[in-house]
C-alpha cells in the first residue's frame, strides 16, 4: 500500500517539497504526493508537509482558506521546515502567527536575521551517520522544547531540529540539496 504526502501550497517553497517528497516514495508503489489547497485536499492524507515560506502570511492564508483547524486536527505526521516550524510550534515570539500547537516548543521566527545571514553548515542529526548539509535560510530556532520532544540538532543559536511523534520539524530546508535522508526518516515514523 502506498503513502499519500499533501504539500501545504499556500506560499513558499512548494514545488521542491513536491519534488522530494516524490524521490523519497519512489521505491513505494502506489504512492502520490498532492498540493494542498483546500480543506478537502486533507482527506485520506496520511502526512502534510509544511514548507518554509513566510510565516506570517501561509498562517493567515490558512485562516482565509479554513485551512487552520483542519491542520490542527490533522491526525498524520506533519513535516515541518522552516516557516513550517514557526507553524508547527505552541509559542511563537510573533503575535501575527496563529501557531497550530502541534509540537510543544517555543521558536523564534527570524533568529537568524536577515537574508544575508542565511548559511549552510554540516550538521550532526540524531539518527543519521553522517553529517546533514543544512540550508538555512532567515531561519527560525527552537528556544525550548516540551515533554516527549526529542531535540535532533542543534546550533550555537538553538534547536534546529526536532521530532515529536510521527510529527519533525527543522530550522533548516531538507528539501533543498538533494539529500533524502531526513524525508525517509519522516516516512518510516509513520507506520504505514
Amino acid at each position: 500500500m502506498g503513502v499519500k504526502v499533501g504539500v501545504l501550497a499556500l506560499q513558499g517553497d512548494v514545488a521542491e517539497h513536491i519534488t522530494a517528497f516524490r524521490e523519497a516514495l519512489a521505491d513505494r508503489p502506489g504512492s502520490s504526493v498532492i498540493p494542498v489547497r483546500k480543506v478537502a485536499d486533507l482527506v485520506d492524507l496520511d502526512a502534510l508537509a509544511i514548507p518554509g515560506g513566510e510565516s506570517t502570511t501561509i498562517s493567515r492564508l490558512m485562516g482565509k482558506n479554513g485551512l487552520y483547524d483542519p491542520i490542527a486536527e490533522f491526525e498524520g505526521g506533519i513535516f515541518a521546515t522552516c516557516a513550517g516550524m514557526v507553524l508547527i510550534a505552541d509559542r511563537v515570539d510573533d503575535p501575527r502567527v496563529r501557531p497550530l500547537a502541534r509540537i510543544p516548543m517555543h521558536v523564534d521566527r527570524n533568529a537568524f536575521g536577515r537574508q544575508v545571514d542565511s548559511r549552510e553548515a554540516m550538521l550532526e542529526v540524531a539518527g543519521l551517520a553522517e553529517p546533514f548539509r543544512a540550508i538555512f535560510i532567515r531561519a527560525p530556532v527552537a528556544t525550548d522544547v516540551g515533554p516527549g520532544v526529542e531535540v535532533l540538532a542543534r546550533i550555537p543559536e538553538g534547536i534546529v531540529a526536532v521530532r515529536s511523534g510521527r510529527h519533525m520539524a527543522f530550522a533548516f530546508h531538507p528539501e533543498l540539496g538533494g539529500d533524502l535522508r531526513l524525508h525517509r526518516i519522516f516516512l518510516d515514523g509513520l507506520g504505514v
